[in-house]
């Protein structure tokens, strides 16, 4: 199982950014698809999944209205749009799923 998440970057508040995964090693259009995220000095936390086929979403409170999950079962890709960012979204974003992480990709939001 491998995940390689890109597209973070720096980003002023109020920005925005677009995530990706990509995933192999498993059957990718079977599974839930998760993305976490991890601020320094804090726990990780779950950011948003969903379902195998998309029809299922859930979000993180403090990011409802601002992010969207997405996914391609074709790519074997998962997305996070990221909009309205704010400086308490800096984090390092990880994908996962069957209990296995990708290396995350780092965003900070500063001015």
């Amino acid at each position: 199982v491998r995940f390689v998440e890109s597209g973070g970057g720096l980003v002023q508040p109020g920005g925005s950014l677009r995530l990706s995964c990509a995933a192999s090693g498993f059957s990718f259009s079977s599974y839930f698809m998760s993305w976490y995220r991890q601020a320094p000095g804090k726990e990780r936390e779950l950011v948003a999944t969903i379902s195998p086929a998309g029809g299922s979403i859930n979000y993180a409170d403090s990011v409802k209205g601002r992010f969207a999950i997405s996914r391609d079962n074709a790519k074997n890709t998962v997305y996070l749009q990221m909009n309205s960012l704010k400086p308490e979204d800096t984090a390092v974003y990880f994908c996962s799923a069957r209990g296995s992480w990708g290396q995350g990709t780092q965003v900070t939001v500063s001015s």
